[in-house]
């Protein structure tokens, strides 16, 4: 049986990519509110229903959910914008939490840039998911860890319930505070990719992303405003299937 998906803030749909990759999980419900990216995930996901409206959506409407998948704005942390953090009307993490206390997955990928870490929103992260009851991990890991030709710096945060976790396995407070990402971007590229791409079958990037972007040589100077917005907000599938094929391992 594959495991359930509700993915959030959606865009172009790289989290459910990466994970359905790995023949593990299937999506059940996105939710999108960019019309552009609506129409690619309608495209490649006719089936699955969108919901537009994170402040509506309950995540219950599509049954059972196992994973809870999502990159809230990063535009509330990102070096290029104001970095007013929780002040920011576009900061949702709290939209999120709001789902993943009513739908309880026994898993959580977040995504964000490596300025949450800066002011403090990925602690308040850790700390809200674990007062709810889930084991916390961040892993900051550029793109180049897993062989992309640029850096593309994030921050990965990945969530168990303890519900899923044998009592003698789970961490006593001060082991998860003392957890540390296990990659990191100051780490030569050669490193990162020892540890990250021996995990995904996927080596040829010039292949690889010719059959997610249509390029090979770069992105060419036609391409609309709309594609290229919406690539440069995606995720690397790449680094989803990475870690989809982790919890699989440990479901």
């Amino acid at each position: 049986m594959k495991l359930r998906v509700l993915d959030l803030f959606s865009g172009i749909g790289g989290f459910s990519l990466g994970l359905e990759r790995t023949g593990g999980f299937e999506t059940k419900a996105f939710c999108e509110i960019d019309p552009f990216c609506i129409k690619v995930l309608k495209k490649h996901w006719p089936d699955v229903p969108v919901y537009r409206d994170i402040f509506e959506l309950e995540g219950t409407e599509s049954g059972d959910i196992d994973v809870v998948v999502g990159g809230d704005p990063c535009q509330p942390h990102s070096h290029a914008g104001k970095q007013r953090g929780k002040r920011d009307n576009r900061y949702l993490w709290p939209e999120m939490l709001r789902i993943i206390a009513k739908t309880r997955p026994s898993w959580i990928i977040n995504e964000n840039v490596a300025g949450s870490i800066a002011n403090m929103v990925l602690d308040t992260k850790c700390a809200d998911l674990e007062r709810e009851g889930y084991a916390t991990r961040p892993y900051f890991i550029p793109a180049i860890g897993i062989g992309a030709p640029h850096r593309r710096r994030r921050v990965w945060l990945i969530a168990k319930s303890h519900d899923s976790i044998p009592h003698s396995q789970r961490p006593h407070r001060e082991e998860m505070h003392e957890q540390r990402p296990v990659v990191r971007g100051t780490e030569s590229k050669d490193k990162q990719v020892s540890v990250l791409r021996s995990m995904v079958p996927h080596k040829n990037w010039e292949t690889d992303w010719s059959s997610i972007c249509r390029m090979v040589n770069g992105i060419s100077g036609r391409v609309d405003k709309d594609r290229l917005r919406v690539l440069g907000n995606s995720i690397l599938p790449q680094l989803s299937e990475v870690f989809g094929r982790a919890i699989l391992y440990e479901s």
